[in-house]
């Protein structure tokens, strides 16, 4: 035991000898080390007046002061302490296999009161409810076996971003506006794709897969993906399509939007799942859970996005659509829309977008 405490010991001052080198100024350093010491600590609370209580129970006042200083107005760039513990992390991940997949998602915080910056009323994961919380858009690197947090941005409620004085209290930069969450996703996956991460394809589910400027934003950037979407998603099945405008034989610039007519509509995912025969499902098994083996039943097949593709002049290219129906259910419970690289099995395509359980 004394040697692996010591082996621990070591490994804990190499990382702070980088993590000391990314925040630059020495008098950062000392708070640095008892802030990631208190974290480290036992105990829920991970603010900094208990933290100071622990580390230094005889100067408790003192060591708060020092260590808000240093979390909430010394200058100290937080992409580069991320992207330290970020190359070190993944570096571990990597012996266990390759990066499978960029991982979208948001982590909630749950607040009391309202003075933190972006507290709102909203979903917190949690709590499984609507309730006071603070909200980040993260990126997480994950194979079957860990996942690595990559980029953190906190999002700005639109309450907050139009309360000027609510913002300056809180000490929020005034270029700092209301982003979509899929845009700040967009961002964050930006600066990785600068920092030359290894590639994979990006998983997320409704809250992000639903908005189509999303999904055109990764292709756009030459990276596939395994999307969540919601029912109400259409699409045309594979051998429809909508129809070209007519030929004019008359003068004036010839109409060239895509149309739709009585015998070329789309289609709801939920009514085209519930239109497959038996035959089209198929029993997958994807991991090992603590109850047992994590199985449902599927269906893959290929379809065209249809929305509001009466704006384009080309179809949209072809995707593939996998759905989850268990055993039991009266419909459909999941969709996904992917753009992955084929041939894809169905049990590889399953095992991808269930990969999302490694960082809860």
């Amino acid at each position: 035991m004394g040697r692996q405490r010591a082996a621990e010991a070591e490994r804990f001052e190499e990382y702070l000898e980088l993590q000391g080198a990314a925040i630059g100024h020495a008098d950062r350093r000392e708070p640095l080390r008892a802030y990631l010491t208190g974290l480290l600590l036992a105990g829920e609370r991970k603010s900094v007046e208990p933290m100071a209580a622990k580390i230094d129970p005889r100067h408790v006042s003192a060591r708060h002061q020092s260590m808000h200083h240093f979390v909430a107005q010394a200058p100290w760039d937080e992409r580069a302490v991320i992207g330290v513990a970020r190359e070190y992390a993944l570096e571990q991940l990597e012996r266990h296999g390759p990066v499978a997949a960029w991982v979208v998602d948001d982590t909630a915080l749950p607040k009391k009161g309202d003075h933190s910056v972006g507290v709102a009323r909203q979903y917190c994961a949690p709590l499984g409810k609507q309730d006071n919380c603070q909200v980040a858009v993260t990126v997480s690197l994950a194979n079957a076996s860990m996942s690595v947090p990559c980029a953190y941005r906190l999002y700005l409620p639109e309450s907050w971003a139009r309360q000027r004085p609510r913002r300056r209290t809180a000490g929020v930069p005034d270029e700092i506006g209301f982003e979509k969450k899929w845009q700040l996703a967009l961002a964050q996956i930006d600066r990785l794709l600068a920092d030359d991460l290894p590639r994979a394809p990006v998983v997320a589910d409704a809250g992000y897969g639903s908005a189509s400027e999303f999904r055109e934003g990764l292709s756009a950037r030459g990276l596939s993906y395994a999307m969540g979407v919601m029912h109400e998603t259409t699409v045309w099945a594979r051998g429809y399509r909508p129809v070209r405008p007519p030929r004019r034989s008359g003068r004036g610039r010839p109409a060239t939007r895509l149309r739709r007519d009585p015998d070329h509509r789309p289609v709801s995912l939920r009514a085209l799942a519930r239109s497959l025969d038996s035959s089209s499902w198929q029993p997958v098994r994807w991991r090992e859970g603590t109850k047992g083996a994590m199985q449902s039943r599927f269906a893959l097949l290929e379809v065209r996005v249809a929305h509001r593709d009466y704006l384009r002049v080309e179809p949209r290219v072809p995707e593939l659509l996998l759905i989850e129906w268990p055993s039991g259910e009266s419909e459909p419970t999941r969709y996904w829309l992917s753009t992955v690289p084929r041939p894809v099995e169905l049990a590889e395509l399953v095992r991808l977008v269930k990969i999302r359980w490694r960082i809860e």
